[in-house]
Formats: structure tokens, sequence, C-alpha cells
């Protein structure tokens, strides 16, 4: 077992490692073999204010350091991921039960966003705009908000807390990080170790290992934050906007999703096959852009349909530590229950099992369902593992009107051998991000990524995140001088 599960089970706060001052610790256990890998006193909401007060004291002297000079911690932590790459994976593979090709892939695109970070220390740039008045010059200034409150989700925690974390930074501001419960190191305080190491200086950045049972709204509500980033389902995202409004602050919201993708009758089916399996099946289904829902054009759902379930009984279930494993354990034994009971009543609606997996504790064999009910509940809502609903279609306007009947509207996919019919297609669908030929789980550090309907509210990377975790501030000077008519 990893160090880390002994070293970084502690708040971070103002720089010190220190306990929690909580009457209760969380325990942090490998969801395949249930070990139990880290004891962890939770904080209370004295310490939620102990790390935004630090926080605040820690930002503004940041926030006037030489960008170039900030640009440098970042090109620090990103040599140490690199160096501890190893480390990582076993420690995603521990704590999350993620497999190797997971972790791969989760570390691959840390790093990408991290590269991006050590960029976006020197993009905010300032405007001068003409004004009506003589002699007025108009100044436009892109500064820090100064505070972000950050609250990552256990499913891809490293990457989706380095995702708000880096770039708040990069841009000025100071941060607090409260990391999933299921994920306290992979999600929180790893990261606080890497940036440590890398010299970020004391305060910048604060880890918070608690539950809301112990804190209630206390991280939300603090005045100081001016920005809350917030990954996890449309519930509580809903819960932290309404909290958010009531005190004026700004909610970057990266919610939950009912992605579809798309066969339509020219598309290549073996190569529709092999993205719709990655697009269901990676991460145990635990993937916001995961394609619940696959959708066939009528005329090809017989040939699809049998290399789809062909392959899905392929995939092997099991210890994720085994570099040929492709499906582990879900992240507790509540969720594997949760997809297995959606499997059930797929079954009890009138449903037919093509593969029906068996669940065994947390790990949940991935299951394969047809004649779902158009009416049912399932197809609308976000189903967080391993199953595929399979639905045939005729022709491109049921397709649309299938994929847009959800609350959800976050990515998607459609496959055909013409382009332009794929964006034509695209363009109908209402959510954040579609894909043409391709898989519905991506993200890439320039590209706005977020969600329409209840999959979020706001964009995160590239020019989006300046939008995300800075302000404008307009200063005008008045050359000369200005007439007032009393």
């Amino acid at each position: 077992m990893s160090s880390y599960f002994t070293e970084l089970a502690q708040q971070y706060i103002g720089g010190e490692w220190r306990p929690g001052t909580g009457s209760w610790d969380i325990i942090d256990f490998n969801p395949y073999n249930g070990e139990k890998l880290a004891s962890i006193t939770i904080a209370t909401a004295e310490e939620v204010d102990e790390a935004y007060r630090a926080a605040a004291r820690a930002q503004k002297e940041w926030a006037a350091t030489n960008p170039y000079s900030r640009r440098a911690v970042f090109e620090r932590a990103l040599r140490l991921i690199e160096e501890r790459e190893r480390e990582i994976t076993e420690v995603i593979i521990a704590e999350l039960g993620g497999t190797h090709l997971k972790a791969g892939f989760e570390l691959h695109l840390a790093k990408e966003f991290l590269r991006e970070s050590i960029h976006l220390a020197l993009r905010p740039e300032g405007r001068i705009l003409p004004s009506p008045i003589d002699g007025k010059e108009n100044r436009l200034y892109r500064v820090p908000v100064g505070v972000v409150g950050v609250i990552s989700p256990f499913n891809f925690p490293f990457l989706l807390s380095l995702k708000s974390v880096a770039p708040a930074l990069a841009l000025g501001n100071a941060v607090v990080l409260k990391p999933h419960q299921n994920t306290p190191i992979t999600g929180g305080s790893l990261i606080a170790k890497i940036f440590e190491d890398a010299g970020l200086p004391a305060g910048l950045l604060n880890v918070l290992i608690t539950d809301v049972a112990e804190i209630g709204d206390a991280f939300l509500e603090h005045p100081v934050p001016k920005v809350i980033s917030f990954t996890g389902s449309d519930k509580v995202g809903r819960h932290v906007a309404t909290v958010c409004a009531a005190q004026f602050k700004r909610a970057v919201l990266e919610l939950g999703g009912n992605s579809a993708l798309v066969v339509l009758d020219d598309a290549d089916l073996d190569y529709a096959v092999d993205a719709a399996v990655f697009s269901r099946y990676v991460h145990q289904g635990q993937v916001c852009m995961a394609a619940n829902r696959i959708l066939v054009d009528r005329s090809v759902q017989a040939e699809f349909t049998e290399k789809f379930v062909t392959k899905v009984r392929s995939l092997k279930v099991g210890d994720p530590s085994d570099p040929q494993t492709v499906i582990g354990p879900v992240i507790n034994s509540q969720q594997a229950d949760a997809v297995s009971g959606a499997v059930e009543q797929a079954l009890a609606e009138g449903a037919t099992a093509l593969v029906r997996g068996e669940t065994r504790d947390t790990l949940v064999e991935p299951s394969v369902l047809t004649d779902v009910p158009a009416d049912s509940a399932l197809l609308r809502q976000e189903i967080f593992g391993p199953v595929a609903f399979l639905i045939p279609f005729d022709g491109e306007e049921e397709a649309v009107r299938i994929v847009n009947d959800t609350p959800y509207g976050l990515s998607g996919a459609v496959h055909t051998a013409d382009v332009e019919r794929g964006v034509n297609f695209a363009k109908q669908i209402d959510t954040g991000m579609f894909h043409v030929n391709d898989g519905t789980v991506h993200d890439e550090p320039l590209v706005p990524f977020g969600g329409e309907k209840n999959s979020g509210v706001g964009r995160l990377n590239g020019e989006t995140t300046l939008d995300a975790f800075t302000t404008l501030k307009w200063i005008s000077v008045q050359h000369g001088r200005s007439g007032f008519p009393f």
C-alpha cells in the first residue's frame, strides 16, 4: 500500500499538515477488497473558517507576484507528477478501484491540463475601450476573483480537482479544496503535497477532508470565497447553486449527464461498436459523459447489436490492479446496489437482457438491455454504472427526438459516413458538447467543457476558465477636466 495513505491522511491548512478536530473519522476503503487505507479525523466548520482565512491572507501577495514567477510553480508540479506517476497510479487503483487503463487516461489528461495552466498564468490581458467623452480613457483589467472554493467528485478526483485548482491558482487566486469523502487522498491531500513540494507559498492551497453532516453549508456560505466550482450530481449541484445565489457568489457547476451515442444507417459499425463500448464502460460507467443510451438505426440494428454484445462479453471484470482488467469495482456497495436496482427495474418494466451481469459486492458485471419501454424513467436519468440501453430508431428525426428526451445535456456522439450529416445532426441536440465519429467521453484543455439543462452552468477550459476564475474591473482616467451639470 502506498505510503501516501499514511503520510497524507490529514488536513492541510495554511501550509500545515494537521489532524482535524471533529469528533469522528472518515474511513478511506479500497472499494475492491475492502482494505482500510486511511482514517482521517474530519475538519469542522471552525477549520473551514481557518482555511478560507489563510487563503485570503495569502492571496493578495500571490496576485501581485510576477506571472512568470507563478508559472514556475506549475512547471515544477508537472515534473513532480511525471516523476511520481507510478505511485499516483497505485493510489488511483487502490482508492478508486480504477484500472491501469483508467489511471493512465486520468493522468494523461491531468498533465495536459497542468500544461495549459502553465500558459494560463500569462493569459489575462487588459483592454483600452473608447469613450464618447473627450479625454476619457477606459481601461479594462482582468483580475483574480480572490478565493475559490472547489468541491470535487469521486470518479476522476485527481483530474477534476486539478482542473479547477490549477487554473484558479495560475490566475492569481487562492483555493480551498474539499475532495469527495470516498477519495480524500487522490482528490485532495495528494494534490496539496504536489503543490507544496513544487514551492507553492503556504496558504494558497488548503485541503479540507470533511462531510456535510459535520459542516453543513459552511463551505458554501463562508464570506471569503467569491466562486464555488462544484463537480458532482445535479441534485447536489442544485443545492450548491441555490446557496451561492443567496450569497451572491458565482457558481461553476459541472453536473451529471445522460449522453447518447447514435449510430446512423451509413456508419462504420465495427468502429461504432468500439466507440460505444468504451463510451459506456470506461471506469465502470462512472463517468458523467458516459453513453447511457446507444441509439441504432433499425436498418443496422441486428448487425450492430451482435457485434456490440460480443465485445461487451469479452470485457474482463475483476481486480483493478491486474493490467488486463477492463472493469473494476464501482466506488462502494451503495453504488453497486443502485446499479443493480436499475437493471431489476428495467427488467420488471419489460426490458430484455442481452447481457445480464452479476453483482458481487462492489464488482458489477456489464449489462446490455433492450426493449426498455419508451416511457421508462430510466431512459431519462443518469445510470452511474456499467449498464447500456440499446434503443432502435427509424430515421434521423426520431433519433433527435429520443436523444433530446432527457433533462440532461452534457455530451453525445453520432456515427456516420457523411461528416456534414453528422454535424447537422449534432446541431439539433441540446448539449454543451457533441462528437462526430468518436466516443462521448472527451475533455481537452483548450475547448470549453460544460453542459446544458441539468448538466450544469458555466464552462471550464481554455478562455472560458478566465471567465470562471477572474473578474473584469473598469478603471477610467479623465485626461483634462470633466464637465458636470451642477
